[in-house]
C-alpha cells in the first residue's frame, strides 16, 4: 500500500470514528437548550429577543438561510401551518448567516417578505442552536412540545401534512 492510499484510509477511518463519537453522544438532545435568539424587525415579527423554546408554548423551529433552495419551498409549508395553528403554536424562523458584509438585516427582510414569512424571525451567527440541536443541515425543522422537549425534527425539506401532524400530536398532549 503506497502512502497516499494509507493516509486516505486513516484519514476515513478516523471520520467514521467521529461519526461513532457523534452518534454515541447525545449531542441533540434539548438539555442544551433553551438558548435565547436575537430577534429582527421583520413581517410578522418584532425586532428584541426570544427564548427556544418558547416557554410553555409547542414551538414549531425552522433553521435556514437566505442562499438555501429548499429552505424556500420550505417556507411554503410553514406558512400554511401558521396560518392553520395560529397563536396555538410559536413558530421561530432561525438563520445562521452572519449579518455584515455582504448580507444586511434588510437582505434578510426583504428574502423574508418575499417569501411569505409571518411569525418570529431571529439571527443564530454562532450556530448555537443546530449545535444544540444536532442540526447538520438546512432547511431544519424542530417540534418541541409544551414541555420544551423535542417531539420530532427533520432535516431536510419537511412535507407540510407530516409537520401538520406533529403539531397537532404536541397541541394533543397538552
Amino acid at each position: 500500500m503506497n502512502r497516499r492510499t494509507l493516509l486516505v484510509a486513516l484519514g476515513g477511518l478516523g471520520l467514521t470514528g467521529a461519526s461513532a463519537w457523534l452518534l454515541g453522544n447525545d449531542l441533540g438532545s434539548s438539555a442544551d437548550l433553551p438558548l435565547r435568539v436575537e430577534t429582527m424587525d421583520a413581517q410578522g415579527s418584532e425586532a428584541g429577543e426570544v427564548r427556544l423554546p418558547v416557554e410553555n408554548t409547542v414551538t414549531v423551529l425552522d433553521l435556514f438561510a437566505t442562499w438555501c433552495s429548499p429552505c424556500k419551498k420550505q417556507m411554503d409549508a410553514l406558512d400554511a401551518v401558521h396560518r392553520d395553528f395560529g397563536d396555538e403554536v410559536a413558530m421561530v424562523s432561525v438563520t445562521n448567516e452572519r449579518v455584515g458584509g455582504s448580507l444586511s438585516k434588510a437582505d434578510i427582510r426583504d428574502w423574508w417578505r418575499t417569501h411569505d414569512g409571518g411569525w418570529t424571525v431571529g439571527l443564530d451567527p454562532d450556530s448555537e442552536i443546530a449545535s444544540a440541536l444536532g442540526a447538520h443541515g438546512i432547511p431544519y425543522v424542530v417540534v418541541f412540545d409544551a414541555d420544551g422537549e423535542v417531539r420530532w425534527q427533520d432535516g431536510g425539506l419537511t412535507d407540510e401534512g407530516v409537520l401538520r401532524k406533529q403539531i397537532a400530536d404536541a397541541l394533543a398532549e397538552r
